[in-house]
Order: C-alpha cells, then structure tokens, then sequence
C-alpha cells in the first residue's frame, strides 16, 4: 500500500462519528497556532484545501494521531503509523533532480533527496524550483520497506515574494531560541495574514512582530 492510501484509509476512518470530537480538538489546536481556515473568508482565499491538508499533516505526524487509529485500519496502513510520526518538518527550498526533488531545510541545514506524494504535489515542487523559487513549509517521511522518502500532500508553498523576508526573519528565530514547529506555525500565520487580508505586502506579513502569537 502506498503511503498516500494508507493516509486516506487513516483520514477515512477519522471521518467516523466516534472521531468527530477528537479531530475537533486538534483542528482548533493547529488554527490557534497557525491562523483559522474554517470560514467562508478562507475558501475564498484559495487556501482551505491547502490548510485542510497541512492541518493532516500535522495530525498525522507531530501529533502521531495514527496510534489513535491503529485498531480500526488495516496491517498495511499502520506500517505507516510510525514512520509518520518521526517525521522530518522543515522549511524547504527544492532543486529538481529528474523524478526526485532535492529538499534543501534552509532552517537546519539537512538535505533530502525526495519523491513527492501526489503528482499535483509534483508540479508543485517544479513550479518551486523554477525561476521564482519558494520556500516549502512540509515534512518528509523514511519509508523502510520501499526505501525511499516522501514529502507529504500536506506541504505549504510560501509565496515567492515571501523568499527574502522569511530568510530575513531566520536569524531572528534563531536568536529567540525557536525550535521548528514554533518558527513553522509562526511562518504559517504570516501566510494566512499574506493571503488573507487585502493589500498586506509580504514584507509586511513577515516580519520579526509577527514571529510571537499576539
């Protein structure tokens, strides 16, 4: 089984009634952290599918909710239970390299040769790695048994104007003491800020005030 249909049959079962409660919950965690994508204003901003995605991501792997679910998938798609929640999250610049993309983690310096998970996710990454280059919020998962590493559908692309003010805001994480799921959410809010209100410039949306939840 893939590990894109193994996340299917885990997000299947987590549409149960039984979950309704718990994924609720962690929804509301991640929008706290990273901005919210649940109303109108966000679907008309061309990112609630985008945020619906990362937002399983996380679940999935920071929040390792697939050992929630182990009793009620298959064998298959728990081999992909623990792999997930090791997974690598980083701030990605990608090169192209034939069917693999060269992950580039700008915030700690390690490097992953990767395949993408969907061929949308494909395109994606050689729009990124073209002549606007962006930076990628995503995580990459080992898989043993196939030996390869894949970056999840989930990843956030950055828009391109956004390049030099993240690189700009670095630094500054660094000195703040961040950790990387800290300086990603905070990345993620100045997204949602960037695409969500009118007129907001990505110098503006990414700025050193904004690291910090207000």
């Amino acid at each position: 089984m893939s590990l894109t249909a193994s996340i299917d049959e885990m997000l299947e079962r987590a549409s149960l009634p039984v979950w309704r409660d718990r994924t609720a919950a962690m929804r509301a965690s991640f929008e706290a952290k990273t901005g919210a994508f649940s109303s109108d204003s966000a679907r008309e901003a061309g990112f609630f599918e985008a945020r619906s995605a990362a937002f399983w991501d996380d679940a999935l792997t920071r929040g390792a909710f697939g050992r929630e679910l182990v009793a009620d998938i298959s064998e298959e798609a728990r081999a992909a239970v623990e792999p997930l929640a090791r997974a690598h999250r980083g701030l990605f610049r990608a090169v192209q390299e034939g069917e693999m993309f060269l992950l580039i983690d700008e915030w700690s310096g390690v490097e992953f040769g990767a395949h993408p998970a969907t061929n949308g996710l494909r395109d994606a990454l050689a729009s990124a790695a073209g002549s606007t280059p962006s930076l990628i919020d995503g995580r990459v998962v080992g898989l043993p048994l196939t030996m390869r590493i894949e970056l999840l559908p989930g990843a956030v692309f950055h828009a391109a104007d956004a390049l030099e003010p993240i690189r700009a805001l670095l630094p500054e994480a660094k000195a703040l003491g961040f950790e990387t799921h800290e300086l990603c959410d905070a990345l993620l809010r100045m997204d949602h800020a960037l695409r969500s209100l009118s007129r907001v410039k990505a110098a503006f949306a990414y700025r050193k005030e904004a690291l910090r939840r207000a």
